[in-house]
């Protein structure tokens, strides 16, 4: 009993100097510290304890700032700790620092940082000021003076601005500006047969605006991809607008046939209301003496012979059925 007794409390012992050696450890990272100091990017015991404290991972910042020694720049251990905490990307700042200091670009660490918290991807930015990017256009519609549509396509090579990426505008800008300059320089073209000879006039009258102010990028060359010719717009708006005069000439030709309708109905209920006069008429006239009974009985044969009449004339002018 006495060696199972002595055995338990030798591992418990074990146990708690195991636990109390890996919470050292881990609050004071030896290797790491091994590592900077061998790198000439020393960096203190105490602060690499404070950055445990303050929930900074020390490997990433230590391994940027090594990193940064390496290749030749200086940036104080609390200033990488001091962008981690605002939510920045170290590495990637230290690597954009040493890929504009290999190019002859001026990349301070204050603007770095400050790109990369404006969310742009700092690192991408330094390669594009290296390496121009083609952005491609989507295709844009325009209409020249002689009512023919032009479908454009182009490229747009352009340049991070280094200055002007915190608070510059982004790509959307640039090629909505491009499209609004296809679209003023074919519109005021003579005819699309101009455009189709010289499309290098577009980029030259797009580039002369200076359309890249404001942005984050400098524009280098603006190429015409393709050229399609589309619909005669002018043809069909013609076409639309004589359908539109038709329409509304039909429409006052109905308005008038109607007020005619209308006039000719009103004629025959006056007519209807005059012959509904004419028994009274006469029999006004009986009272007075103004008309006999052998004049009536004339003009009821006069009227009977006039009914007869046409009668006959209807029959002779419509033709006998087999």
């Amino acid at each position: 009993m006495e060696l199972e007794t002595q055995i338990v409390g030798t591992v418990g012992l074990l146990l708690i100097v195991f636990t109390i050696l890996a919470g050292i450890l881990y609050l004071i990272p030896i290797p790491l510290w091994i590592a900077a100091w061998a790198s000439n990017a020393y960096v203190g015991l105490l602060t690499l304890i404070g950055m445990r404290f303050r929930r900074v991972p020390p490997a990433t910042v230590v391994t940027a700032r090594i990193s940064a020694v390496k290749a030749g720049l200086t940036i104080p251990i609390n200033d990488l700790e001091a962008h981690f905490l605002a939510g920045g990307d170290v590495v990637r700042v230290v690597n954009a620092m040493i890929s504009a200091d290999k190019a002859n670009i001026p990349m301070p660490f204050k603007r770095a940082a400050a790109i990369d918290l404006a969310g742009r991807d700092v690192l991408e930015a330094v390669q594009m000021s290296v390496l121009p990017k083609v952005i491609e256009t989507p295709r844009i519609t325009a209409v020249a003076k002689d009512g023919i549509q032009l479908i454009v396509n182009s490229r747009v090579t352009v340049r991070a601005n280094i200055d002007r990426l915190v608070g510059g505008a982004g790509e959307e800008t640039v090629i909505a500006r491009v499209g609004e300059g296809m679209v003023s320089t074919i519109g005021s073209s003579a005819t699309h047969k101009d455009v189709l000879e010289n499309p290098d006039e577009i980029s030259k009258h797009i580039l002369e605006k200076g359309l890249d102010a404001g942005t984050a990028f400098e524009i280098l060359s603006i190429d015409i991809a393709d050229v399609d010719v589309g619909e005669n717009i002018g043809a069909k708006l013609q076409i639309d607008q004589a359908n539109a005069d038709k329409q509304i000439a039909q429409a006052k030709a109905e308005e008038r046939r109607a007020m005619a309708v209308a006039l000719e109905q009103e004629m025959r209920a006056r007519v209807i209301e005059a012959e509904a006069e004419v028994p009274k008429a006469m029999a006004e006239a009986f009272r007075h003496g103004n008309l006999g009974i052998m004049d009536y009985y004339r003009m009821k044969n006069v009227q009977a012979d006039t009914t007869m009449r046409e009668s006959i004339a209807d029959s002779e002018d419509t033709p006998n059925k087999p």
